[in-house]
């Protein structure tokens, strides 16, 4: 072999023994660097990463390399308000909904700025409900008991699924039916909307619950003094849509349940029936309204996302 040709072989060794020490930390950040061959048909130069890849079985007890990772996305927002707060446990239908100080204009780059990570992992997307407010929820409901992590630039949110509850109310038989993590749990008779009333079908999203309340029609544009008006104190109230549908107790009615509809389009149900449900269902449990006469709820009613 030429002289010339010795000297680059020991300089090739000279140089993978360097990459022991200090060295290889300066390479690695480097970046990487093709292989190339020191003259025609000469030996190649290796590969920064075949480098580091063979440095570990060469140094037993070595501390492994760490390779750069690329920079999060900045965000294209202030720290924006996440919901379900910190700490919370909510239903399997939970929507995340993230409201912004300001109008997004590129809302391809903020959902990039986004990290929404679940154990276990569960698919998702994101839809937009205006500039300043985008969701996102699983493709199907959560699996119960599932953990979830909300990073949006500041804003941080962890929380907690809690068990599926999933309730179902049939207007063919006038039931509603609800089960946990697939056990029945509790069958009630019902009264849906009354003809002209008739509730929307659709899956429902469980919000506010109010141990008593006032229920005014002239919340909704029909004055009380109308014939189809009215300003009644209900007990046990659990909304499902915020178009002013709830499951309440309505022992006024109890003698339909479970055979007419005589309500304005809330599910009616008796005393200890409504007051079961509230203090067992939570922030995000679904309910499923299905064969009434009443259309579909709206998707953007705020609790009508699975409609969507």
């Amino acid at each position: 072999m030429p002289k010339s040709r010795h000297r680059a072989t020991r300089r090739v060794g000279r140089f993978v023994a360097a990459l022991t020490g200090a060295g290889a930390v300066a390479l690695a950040m480097a970046g990487p660097a093709a292989a190339a061959p020191l003259w025609p048909g000469g030996p190649e130069v290796p590969s920064v990463e075949d480098l580091i890849e063979g440095l570990a079985p060469a140094i037993p007890g070595a501390p492994q390399l760490p390779i750069p990772q690329a920079p999060e996305p900045a965000a294209p927002f202030s720290d924006p308000s996440l919901n379900p707060s910190a700490g919370e446990t909510v239903g399997v239908a939970q929507p995340i909904i993230i409201r912004f100080n300001e109008p997004v204009g590129d809302r391809a780059a903020a959902e990039r700025a986004i990290k929404i990570t679940s154990e276990p992992a569960v698919d998702g997307h994101f839809y937009w409900a205006s500039d300043q407010q985008v969701r996102w929820k699983p493709f199907e409901f959560w699996p119960a008991h599932t953990t979830v992590d909300v990073r949006a630039g500041g804003a941080h949110s962890s929380f907690t699924i809690g068990d599926a509850l999933v309730t179902v109310a049939d207007d063919n038989t006038k039931t509603i039916t609800v089960t946990r993590n697939g056990e029945v749990v509790r069958t009630m008779p019902t009264s849906f909307g009354k003809p002209g009333h008739d509730t929307p079908n659709g899956t429902y999203i469980v919000g506010d619950k109010f141990r008593d309340m006032y229920m005014d029609s002239s919340t909704y544009g029909v004055p009380v003094d109308d014939p189809e008006g009215y300003r009644t104190y209900v007990e046990y109230a659990t909304r499902m849509s915020n178009s002013g549908i709830f499951i309440h107790a309505a022992p006024w009615s109890e003698w339909a349940q479970g055979n007419t509809n005589t309500s304005h389009g809330c599910l009616n149900v008796s005393t200890a029936d409504g007051q079961w449900f509230y203090e067992n269902a939570r922030k995000g449990d679904p309910v499923i309204v299905q064969n009434t006469g009443g259309g579909v709820l709206g998707g953007w009613d705020g609790l009508g996302d699975w409609n969507l």
